[in-house]
Order: C-alpha cells, then structure tokens, then sequence
C-alpha cells in the first residue's frame, strides 16, 4: 500500500515522503496514529502542491534575508565605549550593544542573530558576523571607538 507520511516515522521516513508499506501496517498503526494517510491521487496533488508553497516561502525568506544582508555589509556600525589607561575598555561591546547601533542606523535585526564568539574588549575595527538565514551570512563592520 502507498502512503503518505503526515510525520517523521523512524525508519520509514520523514513528513511529506511517500512511501510503501504493508497493508496491515499502514491500516493498523500508521492511518489511525495520524502519522500517515492513503495516497490517492488527490491526496498525491495536495502534497505536491504543499510542497511548492512551503518551497516559495522558503524561496521568498531567502531573498529577503539576502536584501538584508547587503544593507547590512553597506552599513558601518560605530560603537562608543570609555576607555582607561592605554586605551583600555571599561566593559565590553556586546552584541546588544550592536543591535542598538544598527538600529541608530535604521537595520532593525535580532541580537541573537549576531555572531559574537566573545564581546570585543578592545578598540578598533572589526569584522562581525550576522547570520539572517542558514544559507546567508553578512560581514558586519563595527568600528569601535573612544567615548
């Protein structure tokens, strides 16, 4: 029997995959759990169809995230920080404190997406990353300076 999987199964398959198995199975445990359904032909357009919606919007967030990430990389971030002796920083520039200077600048993302592996604690430029979407990653240049 052919079916269509609603959910992961392990060692069928994953959600939207179809799939044979025997009769007993699938009318015994994967139909009435809900984890699968009979693959008619409508059902197997309804998926098809599913599946390119879900693909345009992935499509769509992609190039959202691409326009993003070159107003990112067009952006240069300027941080203020006071300094001690041997222009040593009190604190350190933290990827909040990156948010609020992007948003000073019109760039309104979430702190989290900012890959600091540890806060800057020094005076300079630097080149930071900001991942918008798993297959887009901006070069955020942050330039810290003196109070």
């Amino acid at each position: 029997m052919n079916i269509i999987l609603t959910e992961d199964v392990e060692s069928l398959g994953s959600a939207g995959d179809l799939v044979k198995v025997k009769d007993g199975f699938a009318r015994n445990y994967l139909i009435p759990g809900g984890k699968a359904m009979v693959a008619t032909t409508q059902n197997v357009k309804m998926l098809e169809h599913q599946k390119q919606l879900v693909q345009a919007r992935l499509n769509k967030l992609k190039r959202e995230a691409e326009l993003l990430a070159r107003k990112i990389e067009e952006v240069s971030c300027t941080v203020a920080k006071q300094v001690g002796e041997e222009d040593k920083i009190f604190g350190a520039v933290t990827a909040a404190d990156i948010q609020a200077s992007l948003a000073h600048e019109g760039v309104e993302i979430d702190r989290r997406k900012i890959q600091l592996d540890e806060p800057l604690k020094s005076l300079g430029i630097f080149s930071v990353p900001v991942k918008l979407h798993p297959e887009v990653i901006a070069q955020l240049k942050v330039w810290v300076v003196k109070e």
